[in-house]
């Protein structure tokens, strides 16, 4: 039996919840963005009937304002949109078990064995629309395919187009929808990847799935190969409920208020940073060692690098990640204005297993430190108890304590 797989997206995700949830807002232009006092100022979501105005996602709030004065604003809720969208998954799950979330508005589904009890993959297609709408007020397009990624491009490129919501993209009919597209709308095909293609007369899908495999495989290597079949169609990932559940890496990002001149500012976010993603890796009870910093210049200059180094010894202290972090920044920063920096902890293990020890790393007393800290944290918040740093103005802990991802929680 081939497989049947969906690919369901919430439309508009954060302005569907907040109109389900104040149904006064409910035929008006209702816009989420971010403070509009800090440079997370921009639109996260926009209704449909705000994007008629033209409002645009990641768009600068003030710009959207000027297209759509009258429009209702309301500040993102995250942890509200995160327990919805695992109330979707579970909802999911009385269709199947193989239920994938993808991002926290979309979720692969495979309904190959489902049909028997649901019917056809239009008619539970349907039956999911119109129970999402009742259950959640949210309007779900949905991609059909034999396989993840062509239930996905369904999805994106004719499912969120088209009066019913509902596509299917399989192999029989790739070549009249899906070769003809520009190849830049192939899935995994980037901006600069597009450039490339272009410039070898790759313009369309089509194009690609034409081009002889063995010369993309000596240009790109695997990659060239993934694409290639991708643009035929092929893909043999299972839909994965426990995706996940085991994590390579554990990182965090920071866009600043303002452009972070002077180094002794940046190194309070660096450590802050660092101390987040030590905390994050002791509550999920993972050590690693290998630490990366990324960080960003200012919009106007678009500068930046990412830098990383592997550790003689596996972690999950702050000042460990941090003193790499700082020797990372230290050694590749240009001087210039900082406006956005991430910090990231990888090749994660289980913090239980055996691992090398540094006879100078101090291991135990790191420890009892670390889990006096997590109990201060859980009990009275990230602001109970801080580095001194942490005072200065430069300083977002305070600022970010009641965020998740950096809004409104």
């Amino acid at each position: 039996m081939n497989r049947v797989i969906f690919l369901i997206d919430m439309q508009t995700f954060y302005a569907s919840v907040e109109k389900a949830d104040f149904p006064e807002f409910r035929d008006r232009p209702l816009i989420v963005a971010g403070d509009p006092k800090q440079r997370s100022g921009i639109v996260l979501a926009a209704c449909p009937i705000a994007k008629q105005f033209g409002v645009l996602t990641a768009e600068p709030l003030g710009q959207a304002l000027l297209k759509c004065p009258q429009a209702v604003i309301r500040l993102p809720r995250m942890q509200h949109y995160i327990d919805i969208s695992t109330q979707v998954t579970r909802f999911l799950n009385q269709f199947t078990d193989l239920v994938e979330p993808y991002s926290i508005d979309e979720q692969f589904i495979d309904v190959t064995n489902s049909q028997n009890i649901f019917g056809s993959p239009w008619t539970i297609a349907r039956k999911i629309q119109h129970c999402m709408q009742e259950h959640f007020g949210i309007y779900a397009r949905i991609g059909i395919g034999p396989n993840k990624v062509l239930a996905k491009m369904a999805c994106d490129h004719f499912g969120k187009k088209n009066k019913t919501g509902i596509f299917e993209l399989n192999r029989k009919n790739i070549e009249r929808y899906l070769w003809p597209l520009p190849i830049g709308e192939l899935f995994g095909v980037g901006h600069r990847m597009e450039q490339h293609f272009i410039g070898m007369g790759i313009r369309r899908i089509g194009h690609l799935a034409q081009y002889p495999v063995h010369l993309l495989r000596k240009r790109w290597g695997v990659n060239g190969e993934l694409l290639w079949r991708t643009a035929h169609g092929l893909d043999h990932a299972p839909v994965s409920p426990g995706t996940f559940t085991e994590q390579k890496a554990i990182g965090h990002h920071m866009t600043l208020p303002y452009d972070y001149p002077d180094l002794k500012d940046i190194r309070v976010i660096l450590l802050e940073l660092s101390e987040e993603v030590a905390y994050r890796a002791r509550t999920k009870h993972y050590m690693g060692n290998v630490v990366s910093v990324g960080i960003s210049g200012t919009f106007e200059r678009h500068t930046g690098f990412h830098r990383q180094i592997k550790l003689p010894f596996a972690t999950n202290f702050g000042m460990d990640i941090y003193h790499a972090t700082n020797l990372l920044f230290t050694e590749s920063w240009d001087g210039l204005p900082v406006r956005a920096a991430a910090v990231t902890l990888g090749d994660l293990q289980p913090a239980s297993a055996n691992y090398q020890l540094d006879l100078f790393a101090h291991h135990e007393e790191k420890e009892k430190l670390s889990s006096a800290v997590d109990t201060i944290y859980r009990k009275y918040g990230k602001t109970a108890i801080f580095r001194g740093t942490s005072l200065m103005p430069s300083s977002q802990l305070r600022a970010r304590a009641s965020k998740i991802g950096g809004h409104f929680k």
